[in-house]
């Protein structure tokens, strides 16, 4: 038994051998909470038996076998924990423009630097790659990658499903059913709202795909590729990951190529400290968890914000308080005795401990994503981007209480949702509900994503929609429409005029025959 069992193993590891791929990651956005989903599939595919070459700002701490680390570190700020109260105001009044030129050309520059343009110049060729793994947001300038190593390409989309990709990679969409991701509507939308809804979506498509229009400049520069544009570079793309669930975000029409793996990020990150164990540990009347996430600091906030936070703490004592905060001595004196504060903890394992009963959160997708996992309902203070959206689509599943933003927080405001949720278990219980619909999928979120990236490795576009060599006007049909329009007018006008020849035939012989008639009487006279 022993031998067999030996002879399985070695088995199956010479089947990963074969059929290993080299893969290469491009993750040039220098945001963390993108990284986060990054992270585990690199690693997983490394695991699986694939050989991975990782281009990011975060490499890894430990060596991990067939994982090879490309780093970035240093060429752009750092953001992790150094986003301060008067920079997220800045961000939450952000345009396209601001958006394509913050995360997309910024990020396009990157591409000269010396450690991309030695792997744009001089790919591995021993052996060269199969597959090109990026992230899709605002910087399609990096797809040139696929087209220049002549591979499929799989891009990770961290949200759902963007609206502007849709027209470019053939997906059917409907505005009438399908809100926005910049909007709070629910998919059964009333008149004005798919009004507004419909206006949204296009503008902000157009809007993103004439500032990204722009970048073809970094690939003709760059990559030296001519006689193409950015949109034709996404045609290149033979599959999509994305970080969504029918359950958060609504049922949606996908074609094939796109593959919903929502919370693939969520794994155990680290054991807690002795420290941060025994607090919660003794937490016997719960516990409240408290973040903003890896970029902001939450100290840095008006003295008279944190002075709410702190009585309303201070009010729902005997329930402890653990408030992540980048820099304690930059923090506003007068902690209350029921709050624990540290610069970073692993935050899954945190949401899994028993006692943890709520979580104030910004709204951010990857740790609303396991908060639901873990069943704690939320207090939702959103900053920017989509977390206001994020926060609204889980009120309206009654799973957490929106603060509305930052300038809306007041003591009574807050402690008022504190004690909603630690003490009505209506939303301890939709929360429960939430997770099992979540978590319920016949193979884990990483285990899905992992096969598909091998399945793009094996075929390429197989699965991509015929729709993307289309013209948006084929797309569409208007070309059939209007040959219908152009048929049916042209048997109009030729009934019409057939209509006519007959009427001014038969008035013709009526006229005729009168006057045939008035002649006859006239000679009988």
């Amino acid at each position: 038994m022993k031998l067999l069992s030996i002879v399985l193993v070695i088995l199956v590891s010479y089947d990963q051998i074969a059929v290993a791929y080299r893969i290469l990651g491009i993750f040039p956005l220098h945001g963390p909470s993108h990284w986060v989903m990054m992270q585990p599939l690199m690693k997983g595919l490394a695991q699986r038996g694939h050989q991975v070459d990782v281009v990011s700002h975060f490499p890894q701490k430990k060596l991990i076998p067939n994982y090879t680390d490309i780093s970035l570190v240093g060429s752009i700020p750092e953001v992790r924990n150094n986003v301060s109260a008067s920079e997220v105001s800045l961000f939450g009044k952000f345009s396209m423009k601001y958006l394509t030129q913050m995360a997309g050309n910024n990020i396009c520059e990157l591409l000269g630097h010396p450690t991309l343009q030695n792997l744009i110049k001089n790919p591995p060729q021993d052996p060269p790659y199969d597959l090109v793994i990026t992230e899709v947001f605002m910087a399609p300038c990096y797809l040139a990658f696929g087209r220049l190593l002549k591979v499929p390409m799989v891009g990770i989309i961290t949200t759902s499903f963007h609206d502007w990709l849709n027209e470019v990679t053939g997906n059917p969409f409907n505005p009438a059913f399908i809100p926005n991701m910049f909007s709070t509507f629910e998919q059964n939308m009333d008149f004005k709202e798919r009004l507004i809804n419909f206006l949204m979506m296009n503008m902000i498509s157009i809007q993103i795909h004439y500032y990204t229009s722009f970048q073809i400049e970094y690939v003709k520069k760059y990559f030296g590729i001519e006689d193409t544009s950015i949109r034709e570079l996404y045609s290149d793309i033979s599959l999509f990951l994305v970080n969504s669930h029918p359950a958060l975000h609504g049922i949606r029409p996908y074609t094939p190529a796109i593959i919903e793996v929502g919370g693939l990020h969520i794994e155990d990150d680290g054991e807690l400290s002795p420290e941060v164990q025994k607090w919660l540990d003794e937490s016997k009347d719960g516990c409240v968890y408290f973040t903003f996430g890896s970029m902001v600091r939450i100290e840095s906030f008006p003295k008279e914000l944190m002075e709410t936070f702190y009585t309303s703490f201070k009010k729902i004592a005997p329930v402890r308080v653990l408030m992540k905060v980048a820099r304690k001595e930059d923090l506003l004196p007068g902690l209350p005795d029921n709050v624990m504060t540290q610069s970073w903890f692993p935050q899954v394992t945190v949401l899994k401990h028993k006692n943890i009963r709520a979580f104030i959160t910004h709204g951010g997708l990857m740790g609303t994503q396991e908060a639901i996992s873990y069943e704690i309902p939320m207090v939702g203070i959103p900053l920017f981007g989509d977390q206001r959206v994020n926060i609204q689509s889980y009120v309206k599943k009654k799973v957490a209480i929106s603060l509305n933003s930052i300038s809306d927080v007041t003591e009574e405001k807050l402690t008022s949702a504190l004690n909603t949720i630690l003490k009505d278990p209506i939303y301890r219980e939709n929360a429960q509900k939430l997770s099992r619909l979540f978590l319920d999928r016949p193979m884990s979120a990483l285990d899905t994503a992992i096969y598909w990236v091998e399945y793009a490795a094996k075929y390429g576009n197989f699965l991509q929609s015929p729709a993307v060599r289309f013209s948006w006007w084929q797309r569409r049909l208007l070309d059939v429409y209007a040959f219908l329009l152009f048929v049916v007018s042209a048997v109009l006008l030729a009934a019409l005029f057939i209509l006519r020849k007959i009427k001014r035939l038969l008035f013709g012989l009526r006229v005729y025959a009168k006057d045939s008639t008035v002649i006859k009487s006239k000679k009988n006279k």
